[in-house]
């Protein structure tokens, strides 16, 4: 039987590829899913234009409580650190972003849910 955190994680990149999917629909391009870095991690990178979004995904029943500050402050360190690996994106905007996913309900993409500085 798997373990708890494993069923978790796989439940987690279900929910990654659902809202990869979703964004690609909106005409973004994926640059990068999971992302995994000393400082944090990122579900989500894409593209749209000049734009890059830093996409935390939220799959729950319940979302109220489903994100806090703390989730924010993981990703910003790591998105610094992506953006730092390549340069050929400084001159791009960005903006960090949610995606929710809920049972029997379409994808909520919430654009510029979070702002780093703004905890």
């Amino acid at each position: 039987m798997p373990a708890k955190r494993e069923i978790a994680g796989a439940r987690g990149r279900a929910a990654a590829r659902r809202a990869a999917l979703w964004l690609r629909l909106k005409g973004y391009s994926i640059l990068a899913m999971g992302v995994k870095l000393p400082v944090g991690e990122i579900d989500l990178i894409a593209r749209k234009g000049r734009l890059i979004a830093f996409v935390e995904v939220k799959a729950r029943a319940g979302l109220d409580d489903a994100l806090s500050a703390a989730s924010w402050q993981r990703m910003s360190p790591a998105a610094e650190a992506w953006l730092g690996q390549r340069p050929k994106f400084a001159g791009y905007g960005r903006r960090y972003d949610l995606i929710t996913l809920a049972p029997g309900q379409l994808p909520r993409h919430l654009k510029d849910a979070w702002r780093p500085g703004l905890a």
